[in-house]
């Protein structure tokens, strides 16, 4: 039986109904097109899906729809500004070459940005544990890692020029 969900996702209100069972990469794309967020496995072994619930990442192939019930929701569509401005984290993939076919993308960068809420100033070694729950089939990780370095930075400057003001 259809169940009613409120959540706010990308700072927006939205009120669903949908099945029980509904996982959320499938409410965050059938049901509001937003369709950044991708499924590559189903299993939560990809991390293609990853999105931020109360700016926490998860894997949104593995989480119920329920379960963001009355909570945040943030999608890569949600990063940039409202003038189209990438965020520091999606500009550093961009400089940095940190994809090749894209589709892993959203979720890394979805990763990434939550690594610079727990460990801003991670190493190498630090970002590439980080990831070890996203794959990209197309790329070694050493752009990824370039990029997630110098977004990570770009993160702290940002937020340093910020409180300054």
């Amino acid at each position: 039986m259809p169940v009613s969900i409120t959540l706010t996702v990308n700072g927006r209100p939205a009120a669903l109904t949908v099945e029980p069972n509904t996982l959320l990469v499938d409410a965050i794309r059938q049901h509001l097109s937003l369709t950044g967020t991708h499924v590559g496995c189903d299993t939560s072994q990809c991390g293609a899906c990853v999105v931020h619930l109360d700016g926490v990442s998860v894997k949104s192939c593995t989480t119920l729809a329920v379960q963001a019930d009355g909570r945040n929701v943030t999608t890569i569509e949600g990063l940039a500004a409202p003038d189209g401005t990438l965020h520091p984290m999606q500009a550093a993939f961009k400089e940095h070459h940190g994809l090749q076919c894209g589709f892993c993308t959203p979720g890394m960068v979805m990763s990434a940005v939550d690594l610079a809420r727990v460990n801003p100033n991670a190493t190498p070694e630090e970002i590439r544990h980080w990831l070890e729950g996203n794959i990209c089939r197309c790329t070694g990780y050493h752009n990824i890692v370039k990029a997630v370095e110098s977004g990570l930075q770009a993160m702290k400057t940002g937020a340093a020029a910020q409180a300054a003001e």
